[in-house]
């Protein structure tokens, strides 16, 4: 099962773009008119998201219908991203609109905001030899610490 960060940006032109747990692009694509269904199918196509994230900080009703089909956790910035700031994150792709740089830039900035701690878990698991490194990560990513997600107990704090 390969874990994922989805980025979704809905509307009459809507597009999705799906990254692994290490930041690489595994999907990218954009539909005029595109239902849920086609959202759901495009992300069971890749794999288990872990987070689906948005370009806004206002989160849509397309994203919360989306996001309760796969209870992942939803990531959304504290301000709405710039067009400049899109541009920047998706400078390494070929999109072919400007729906699909939004779709990727969530993703990426999503990627961006836990990278150090998906990081520290990494380091941590090649230190004892372990492995299911992806599968930590999506703990991680799921609110258990490092510990937790190692260790596979959660802990019951709130």
């Amino acid at each position: 099962m390969t874990h994922i960060i989805v980025g979704i940006d809905p509307g009459k032109r809507s597009a999705i773009a799906c990254v692994d747990l290490d930041g690489n692009v595994l999907y990218l694509d954009s539909k005029a008119h595109a239902g849920i269904n086609w959202f759901v199918k495009s992300i069971n196509s890749v794999g288990t998201p872990s987070i689906i994230a948005t370009d806004r900080r206002r989160i849509s009703d397309t994203i919360r219908h989306i996001n309760s089909i796969f209870n992942a956790r939803i990531y959304a910035p504290n301000t709405d991203m710039t067009i400049e700031e899109k541009r920047m994150l998706s400078i390494k792709i070929s999109a072919k609109n400007q729906h699909e740089i939004d779709a990727y830039a969530a993703c990426i900035k999503a990627y961006n905001h836990y990278i150090n701690k998906l990081n520290q878990a990494e380091h941590q698991m090649r230190i004892y030899g372990l492995e299911n490194i992806d599968e930590v990560k999506a703990k991680i990513l799921n609110k258990y610490s490092i510990n937790e997600a190692i260790y596979n107990k959660k802990s019951n704090r709130r």
